[in-house]
């Protein structure tokens, strides 16, 4: 794909700066070697997530000056409504202030202890939400998903033959509600092909499961089916995105991602005994149906921002810049998920850090090591998010050790993406000095926001 110039001008900017080595290091210590614990304005390029990070358009802040405030029935949810409508198609939605409250809406609704919710993969605060009531998150992506190197289009795919084999092995009658995640985030941003979401579609409805798509990225995954799957090329992504969510019983979505906001989200199903449920939870945490949580304000720009979202040239850009970022990784040696995702790059910190084992947690140390020398702020995903400890408590490390750098909406220019491939070139040419980590602090759910760590000393060369 030839690069593709920004459609947009910058009329407003933001600076930045980055600290000294020294004061970096001291950052890194006071936070315990966890980047989600380091004040925003220490750091210098933000690859932590893409959620909620957009650059807003004018006419999303423009927007937000005619939102209705009312408490009931505002005119601003009737906007949402039409261009939820418009995209999705489902009859019925409350909005919700980001995509974990929706999920919390629904599985606290249908799932009970001792359930099974299966997924292509589940990202971190839907396997916590299903978990957290009594559910057994399962995640059945293709085996292509875990080959680094494999140039397979649609990585993400649910193994539709591993989840027909699940499905009767545990009984349908324990799986309340069944989802697949577009794109797929925890293996690499990958997408889901319209081929399989209508056969991962046709076995829930077999079984008589509804079907959910966690559809945060949902115009970025209809971008790639549109540039990649047989069939699709002459439709509009809007088209696609329609075609997607007819396979559904309904969505939930963290507009903080493809709806380019910085807060909001919405829960969208077509059975209305669902909805009149899902309803009286939102009132109990979120607020009334016509505001869930949201100000009108929000409630506007979500509305506009899901329409620019689809925009043709903005995804053409968006997929560019990610793939830019990708080709000037590898070419600095750095080994990553191919081919690249729509929202970020992902690396694989066990093959980049290959002299620290997988118990000394390669993708956090790999994170510390890119803000200590340049200043940027990456996620873990890998064994500090995911890995399971065994009957003794220690760590079973997870399949893959992953730094995502998640790109942040219409915010970064080619020339900060140029600075972080220096940086890794500085980390990759002085890699063995650093040090593998351990956990000195440990919570038991969604552990990587608040854990803290320490470093591992260094194993005495052999003679």
């Amino acid at each position: 794909m030839s690069l593709f110039p920004e459609p947009f001008k910058i009329k407003v900017v933001e600076p930045i700066r980055l600290i000294g080595k020294k004061e970096r290091e001291e950052e890194l210590e006071k936070a315990g070697y966890n980047l989600f614990a380091i004040d925003a304005d220490k750091i210098f390029i933000d690859f932590l997530t893409d959620s909620g990070t957009s650059a807003m358009s004018d006419r999303q802040w423009g927007a937000l000056m005619t939102g209705d405030e009312s408490y009931a029935g505002c005119r601003s949810f009737r906007n949402l409504e039409k261009s939820i409508k418009d995209i999705f198609g489902f009859n019925f939605f409350i909005p919700t202030h980001q995509g974990r409250a929706a999920e919390d809406v629904l599985f606290s609704n249908l799932v009970k202890p001792g359930n099974y919710v299966p997924n292509n993969t589940h990202f971190d605060t839907t396997r916590a939400n299903v978990e957290a009531n009594g559910g057994n998150a399962v995640d059945l992506v293709i085996d292509e998903a875990r080959v680094i190197d494999s140039d397979y289009p649609f990585k993400g795919n649910m193994d539709t033959k591993k989840l027909e084999n699940f499905i009767k092995s545990v009984g349908p009658e324990n799986i309340p509600v069944g989802m697949t995640t577009i794109t797929n985030n925890s293996m690499g941003g990958q997408p889901v092909s319209m081929k399989n979401i209508r056969q991962t579609s046709g076995i829930y409805k077999k079984y008589n499961i509804p079907f959910f798509i966690d559809a945060c990225r949902y115009a970025e995954n209809s971008y790639f089916i549109k540039i990649r799957e047989e069939g699709y090329s002459n439709r509009s992504v809007k088209e696609i995105a329609r075609e997607i969510f007819s396979c559904a019983d309904g969505c939930t979505m963290s507009a903080k991602k493809d709806g380019l906001v910085n807060m909001g989200g919405f829960l969208a199903m077509n059975r209305e005994d669902f909805f009149e449920k899902f309803k009286q939870k939102l009132i109990l945490t979120e607020g009334f149906p016509t505001y869930g949580g949201l100000s009108g304000r929000d409630l506007e720009a979500v509305a506009v921002g899901l329409q620019e979202g689809l925009d043709e040239d903005y995804l053409r850009y968006r997929i560019a810049h990610t793939k830019y970022l990708a080709d000037r990784l590898e070419e600095e040696g750095v080994p990553i998920i191919k081919p690249a995702g729509g929202h970020g790059v992902y690396v694989d910190a066990r093959g980049f850090m290959d002299h620290i084992p997988p118990d000394q947690l390669p993708g956090q140390s790999l994170a510390v090591a890119l803000y200590l020398e340049g200043g940027i702020r990456t996620s873990e995903i890998g064994s500090v998010m995911f890995a399971k400890k065994d009957e003794n408590g220690n760590l079973i490390p997870s399949d893959l050790d992953l730094v995502r750098l998640a790109i942040p909406r219409r915010v970064y220019t080619l020339s900060h993406l140029d600075y972080v491939a220096k940086v890794f070139r500085k980390v990759r040419e002085n890699k063995e000095k650093y040090q593998g980590l351990k956990f000195t602090y440990m919570p038991s759910a969604l552990r990587h926001f608040t854990a803290r760590f320490g470093r591992v000393k260094p194993v005495a060369a052999k003679a």
